[in-house]
């Protein structure tokens, strides 16, 4: 049997050039102990044992790096959102799962969590990256979830589903941030409670 096509632009590790895999198990441990800002490409070539123009061969510099280890990562956490969905019914079901799943994944690998929320935004070159429109994703699926709230009735109808898709994506971050910043521990259960329970008496519909 011929193996599935990989459309996702993203290379499996297992079929990455050695040099390649080693690069990037580099840069993830180098952030686990320093910002993006302060990480050389002569500090990469040293934790990874390769020559330093392999970087520049593979990912033209070291923030094509960070945007390949980024994306690797969501796609392994959008790969896992697709299966925690599967069997769940409801709106309201999918939202709680659909967080529980992002602060669990955000408190277990610090270097996403600190790649994504922190890194890249403030670099206008992550927006027109394909890394970014992999991002996307998750909004997408988050919007699904919402659309489907409204439509049968377990989410407010006089409330924009936009608004309320970046009400969920903003207070996630937000109540995750100090932690990343901090370097402390996420409850990942008591946040998950803590954020459903904010977003939901404010967007299910009014009791009569």
């Amino acid at each position: 049997m011929s193996k599935p096509e990989n459309t996702s632009g993203i290379e499996d590790q297992a079929s990455q050039p050695q040099g390649k895999v080693k690069i990037s198990k580099a840069m993830i441990e180098l952030l686990k102990v320093k910002d993006f800002s302060s990480i050389t490409t002569s500090d990469i070539a040293k934790q990874s044992g390769v020559n330093e123009a392999l970087i520049y061969r593979y990912y033209g510099d070291k923030r094509g790096l960070l945007h390949q280890v980024l994306a690797q990562s969501l796609k392994r956490f959008m790969e896992q959102v697709e299966l925690d969905l599967k069997g769940i019914k409801g709106a309201v079901n999918k939202l709680r799962k659909l967080i529980w799943r992002t602060v669990y994944a955000y408190n277990l690998d610090r270097t996403f969590s600190k790649i994504l929320l922190l890194e890249v935004r403030s670099f206008r070159a992550y927006y027109e990256s394909n890394t970014y429109d992999q991002s996307r994703a998750f909004g997408r699926t988050l919007m699904e979830i919402i659309e489907e709230g409204v439509e049968n009735g377990e989410l407010r109808k006089d409330i924009s589903t936009i608004t309320m898709r970046q009400a969920v994506l903003g207070v996630i971050e937000h109540v995750c941030l100090p932690a990343i910043i901090f370097q402390k521990e996420m409850p990942t259960d008591t946040f998950t409670d803590e954020i459903c329970e904010l977003l939901f008496y404010g967007i299910q519909p009014k009791k009569p």
